[in-house]
């Protein structure tokens, strides 16, 4: 990701302990700074509450909006709400970490982008499939789809075949009929007879 704007852009060094309140309003500009985005507008109000201590930072996201992506089916564009919060911490250090949540930032330091995890808080915000309400999708679209999903919405007519509890049942019946495990007559497979000779 590019880096942003100076609107998000969050200058900590000479700031007091203490806890700071930042809002930005997030828009099509945002999104078009962002390679690969699978956002294209949005209209979402983000709040940002950082709480500076000596040695980290406290930070609190929350968005609350609408953005515009497109239709997992037909491939639309569609507006979807959304809201959402996101807490990170920011540590002054070397070391490396495996938390997506804590953040370490060189000891030299001196602001925040914060438009990544503003991005990333968004995308998280939207449902895992994103889709239009039944009848909206593009006509066009899901006819062309339709025509290329075999028997599309149509029973398997070899179901039936594969359905049967009841066959199934006569089966495991049948082997447990058959089966004695105290019975000496019984055939041994050839293979167990020869590892029985080990000894």
């Amino acid at each position: 990701m590019k880096k942003s704007s100076g609107a998000f852009i969050i200058h900590f060094v000479g700031l007091k302990n203490g806890t700071y309140v930042y809002e930005f309003d997030i828009d099509k500009t945002f999104f078009e700074a962002i390679e690969n985005s699978l956002i294209e507008d949005g209209n979402v109000r983000a709040r940002l509450s950082l709480e500076k201590k000596e040695t980290m930072m406290i930070a609190e996201f929350s968005v609350t909006g609408t953005v515009n992506t497109v239709c997992d089916r037909c491939n639309d564009p569609i507006e979807m709400p959304v809201e959402g919060n996101y807490r990170i911490i920011y540590k002054f250090g070397n070391e490396v970490s495996d938390d997506e949540n804590l953040i370490v930032l060189d000891p030299d330091a001196y602001e925040l982008d914060v438009a990544a995890p503003l991005y990333e808080l968004l995308c998280v915000s939207l449902p895992t499939r994103i889709l239009h309400k039944p009848g909206e999708c593009n006509e066009e679209m899901m006819a062309l789809y339709n025509s290329y999903t075999i028997n599309a919405g149509q029973p398997d007519e070899d179901d039936d075949d594969w359905d049967d509890e009841d066959e199934d049942d006569d089966w495991e019946d049948e082997e447990d009929e058959d089966f004695d495990p105290d019975d000496d007559d019984r055939p041994i497979d050839p293979r167990w007879s020869a590892l029985k000779n080990l000894n």
